[in-house]
This record gives structure tokens, sequence and C-alpha cells, in this order.
């Protein structure tokens, strides 16, 4: 069984090489799709690829935010949690654990993040010159499991963007929700294991989704905005 229990040093994009049992199919060569010039949604070339991670407790506008931001990067969108896309990453277990609000286990996600980091780095391999992807990444040691995208090829950038608001705006919005699997009694014990990210952890940026889902949208956009300008 896999195990994440030491965090990875963070220092930008340097990061620790993988722990034993991870995927070796996230390893990439030089020669892959995409290596070459990368045009932006700036129209100005690109140094790296870039994997957006979109995170956060259950309620904080993930998917809203995500399909806004690959819209506008014209990038392939991911979305970790679904349930009924023929990609689906959560195995049956996991979605009914959630369903019935028993939490998730660091066992039961190790298999769900590797799946992702995966998929992510499939499609820049396939030439997609970024990629965004909605994941919860709660624990600093599940965001690990993420950047090391960034060790297996180093033409990859990972950047997380926290979505962060109270319990009980969360638990507003989550008691609103349609016909999703995931309830409000998930919120609760989302916040129970929410580790927010550290100050060492650079590639990680906050956003306060207590006000207007387009402010949110905003002020996602332009951040990865900047990133892109600066890589170019």
């Amino acid at each position: 069984m896999l195990s994440y229990d030491n965090s990875m040093p963070v220092n930008g994009q340097d990061a620790a090489p993988p722990g034993p049992g991870q995927s070796a199919s996230s390893r990439t060569s030089s020669g892959k799709a995409g290596s070459a010039a990368r045009t932006g949604a700036n129209g100005h070339a690109q140094k790296h690829n870039h994997i957006w991670l979109v995170t956060g407790p259950a309620g904080c506008g993930k998917t809203t935010v995500a399909e806004y931001l690959a819209g506008a990067l014209d990038v392939p969108y991911i979305e970790g949690d679904s349930a009924n896309s023929s990609l689906k990453f959560h195995p049956e277990a996991n979605i009914e654990k959630m369903r019935n609000g028993i939490p998730l286990t660091d066992a039961d996600r190790w298999d769900w993040l590797t799946a992702l980091r995966d998929e992510s780095m499939g499609r820049l391999n396939r030439g997609s010159e970024g990629v965004v992807v909605t994941c919860s990444a709660l624990k600093r040691k599940y965001r690990d499991v993420i950047r090391v995208a960034a060790y297996y090829d180093h033409d990859i950038l990972v950047h997380f963007i926290f979505l962060s608001a109270s319990p009980e705006v969360l638990l507003e919005r989550v008691s609103k929700r349609q016909g999703h699997y995931m309830g409000a009694n998930m919120v609760k014990s989302q916040f129970d294991i929410l580790e927010p990210p550290a100050s060492d952890e650079k590639d990680v940026f906050s956003i306060d989704v207590s006000r207007t889902m387009e402010d949110v949208k905003q002020d996602a956009l332009a951040m990865a905005s900047n990133i892109l300008q600066a890589d170019s």
C-alpha cells in the first residue's frame, strides 16, 4: 500500500524524489509532444507546461472556477470528483462512502490522487500546454502527490489555487446543491482534516471565496495570466 506520510520540501517547483510504489506511468521522456515551443492563451510562447489544481473543501466552487479557468486559458479540464463521466477517477467504493457521509481515509485517496496526476501528465504529453484539474487536496501530502509531476518532468510547473471560506459559508452552499453525492455532512469531515497551505508552499495561491463567484473567477484568471506572462 502506498504511503506519503513525509511531506516533500517545496521551494518553487523543487521536489524530492517520489516514494516507493508511485506510478511509473507518470515518467515521461524529453521527446514528448509539446516539449517544443508552446503558445499560451496570451499568445506568447511558454517555457513550461502548466498543471492548474483548483482545490479546497466541498462547496468552495472548485468546478465553477475550474471550468471558467480552463475555458479562458483554452486548455483541457479534468473533474476529479466526477461520478458520471466515463473518465471517473474515484473508485465506486469511494463514491459510496462519500454519498453516505463516510470520510475517506488516506488509503482511499492515494490511487485517486495518482490517477489524477497521471491523467494530467497524459494530457500534456498529448500536446496540451496546460490542464486544469479539480481536486480537494486537503492535506499537504496530498498536494505532494501531484507535485511529483514536476519531478518526473522538469518541463512541468504545478500550481494550486486554494479556494478558502469558512465552514458556515460552505455548509450553506452545499445544502443548496441538487443531485451531488457529496452532502453537507462532508463539509465538517473535510474541515477536520484540512491543512491550509503553509507559508513555504510557494506554488499555492489562496483566494477568498466568500465574495461573489465572478470576483473569484477573475482573481483566479488574473493569477494564472500573471504566471503565464512571466513564463513567456
